[in-house]
């Protein structure tokens, strides 16, 4: 396997790992009740990674799975454009405050309505800081699927060879 591949794949599985976390985490805050829109989005977010990483990681490991040559660069542009207006939009919903002080969490309407609070203020910024670490992943795929270095990555307009004159 090439280093291409192994770069790509690699990165394929920091975003797989990520989006499962974020799901994980943002799933318990949606189980005790801490469900506002940001939090739906980030779940969605991780949802559609998800989606989109069955078909990504077979098309990164081999050109022969990337049906549409240029789909892995539209699904990663896609994933990367969602994971930035998510971790945006959590970060700034949740300020910078700690989970600790009972006058903000008691506040924050990201975790109004969780049955443990404090738990649920945890693991929404612990879902922020995910959420970056899988933005900076895709945004390395995305670099990657738009120079053609990785699998799947479209091919065509330059001409390889010589042209037919001169065979």
């Amino acid at each position: 396997m090439a280093m291409k591949e192994m770069l790509g794949l690699g990165l394929r599985g920091l975003e797989f790992l990520w989006a499962l976390l974020i799901m994980a985490l943002t799933g318990n805050m949606i189980a005790m009740g801490a469900d506002p829109a940001v939090i739906n989005y980030t779940m969605f977010c991780a949802a559609f990674a998800m989606l989109c990483l069955l078909y990504l990681i077979p098309a990164t490991a081999s050109d022969k799975y990337a049906f549409v040559g240029f789909l892995p660069l539209a699904l990663d542009g896609l994933l990367t454009l969602f994971w930035f207006c998510a971790a945006v939009a959590l970060a700034a919903e949740l300020g910078v405050h700690s989970c600790s002080r009972d006058s903000y969490v008691s506040t924050n309407h990201v975790i109004r309505g969780a049955s443990n609070q404090h738990s649920a203020c945890r693991e929404a910024q612990a879902s922020t800081a995910f959420l970056w670490f899988g933005f900076a992943a895709f945004v390395g795929s995305l670099v990657i699927s738009a120079t053609g270095m990785g699998g799947g990555s479209p091919r065509g307009g330059i001409r390889r060879g010589p042209a037919m004159s001169q065979v």
